[in-house]
């Protein structure tokens, strides 16, 4: 008898269902086209939003860290594995948030696997918004703590459900910034209120609003103006820095504990220099200049205008992430497979990413992207969402 075959029976019912996840290889650096699968298409899937994840000067910056520092660390950051260029990037990136310190990790991932058992247990209570990433998910299951689901954005929720929680010493209330499959924005400012009144600590996860919101891409606490009120700040720089690594900015009281506690800090190698360097160049790139970032959504506003105009439901997106809501997944990757054959790469997401029945073609803008490229996938959705009746 086959152990193992209970998984060919689960692959089986994916792919009967439509949710059998396709890898398509990327032949090539990231930009606004790509060659996919051996075909040249324009890409509306990746998290390149500022178009930087082939820039010169990241390039250039990691070229000559490989030539002083090489390939591999060969430590984790408690031993031998911290360079001048992570201490750097560290003070680069708590000037750019307006914060004490900042620590970074390997993936944003990593940082909320970090920092969420260390701030909770299982004597305290997390309130988490129901469409919270899994990288929290998965920090409040490590933490072994309960978790309160609130309903989505609704802080009305959230405060009856932190108001009946009595005797509890510690409360965490954590928020996505930026929901990455729906676009909308946080209800922060209402969020840090009611955090403040009934003594709970703060902390979001902003890893769709670094580069896309607030002053030249500083993220959700500056869009909203609550600088020294968010306690724990969760950031990547694996979207619209077009690199990699995660990092949590806050209080230097914070970020030494972490230090001290982090297990993927004390556990796990310390992030390449090539990729630290890459991630200074695009902080020191920001601080410069908000063209990228207001191209960016000049993109987003042209897009999301015409695609509405056609009658296409793109929920309740805030941001430069849009989704054309489907419904079906088997209808959601026939349409995506349509796209592809028309040369526009857009992915379907099913279940379990999205909500069963709540399927959607992700569309990811960029300030890569020309009006002419746009102006091409709005004909094309055009064209096959009324071959399809979607519109």
């Amino acid at each position: 008898m086959d152990k193992l075959n209970f998984i060919n029976e689960e692959l089986d019912r994916l792919k009967e269902a439509g949710l059998l996840i396709n890898i398509r290889t990327v032949e090539g650096p990231q930009g606004a086209w790509i060659t996919v699968d051996g075909k040249s298409v324009l890409n509306l899937s990746s998290n390149n939003y500022l178009g930087l994840a082939n820039d010169l000067q990241s390039k250039t910056a990691s070229h000559n860290a490989i030539d002083t520092y090489g390939v591999g660390p060969a430590a984790v950051r408690t031993i031998a594995g911290t360079t001048t260029l992570h201490k750097d990037l560290e003070q680069k990136l708590a000037q750019f948030k307006g914060v004490e310190s900042t620590i970074s990790f390997q993936s944003g991932f990593c940082a909320n696997l970090a920092v969420i058992p260390e701030i909770v247990g299982k004597e305290d209570v997390v309130f988490s918004d129901e469409l919270n990433h899994a990288s929290i998910i998965d920090g409040c299951r490590l933490a072994k703590t309960r978790v309160v689901r609130y309903k989505h954005g609704n802080p009305e929720d959230l405060q009856a459900k932190i108001h009946i929680e009595k005797n509890i010493d510690r409360k965490l209330i954590i928020t996505d910034g930026v929901f990455s499959m729906e676009g909308d924005i946080a209800p922060l400012p209402e969020i840090v209120e009611i955090a403040e009144k009934y003594n709970a600590i703060t902390m979001v996860d902003d890893a769709h609003g670094e580069g896309v919101l607030g002053r030249g891409g500083r993220g959700i606490v500056d869009h909203f103006n609550l600088h020294g009120r968010v306690d724990i700040e969760v950031g990547t720089m694996s979207k619209a820095f077009g690199v990699v690594g995660g990092y949590i900015a806050g209080t230097k009281q914070l970020t030494d504990y972490l230090v001290q506690k982090g297990r993927p800090f004390l556990f796990s190698s310390a992030v390449t220099a090539a990729d630290v360097a890459a991630c200074i160049a695009v902080v020191d790139t920001l601080k410069k200049s908000d063209d990228l970032v207001k191209k960016l959504w000049s993109n987003t506003r042209f897009f999301q205008d015409r695609m509405k105009q056609l009658g296409f439901n793109i929920g309740i997106t805030k941001t430069p992430i849009t989704p054309i809501m489907i419904g079906d997944a088997k209808v959601a990757k026939d349409f995506s497979q349509k796209l592809f054959d028309d040369g526009i790469f857009a992915q379907s997401i099913g279940y379990p990413t999205v909500p069963a029945g709540k399927a959607r073609i992700r569309v990811m803008l960029s300030a890569s992207h020309s009006k002419e490229d746009l102006t091409r996938a709005i004909d094309h959705f055009e064209k096959i969402g009324k071959a399809m009746n979607i519109i």
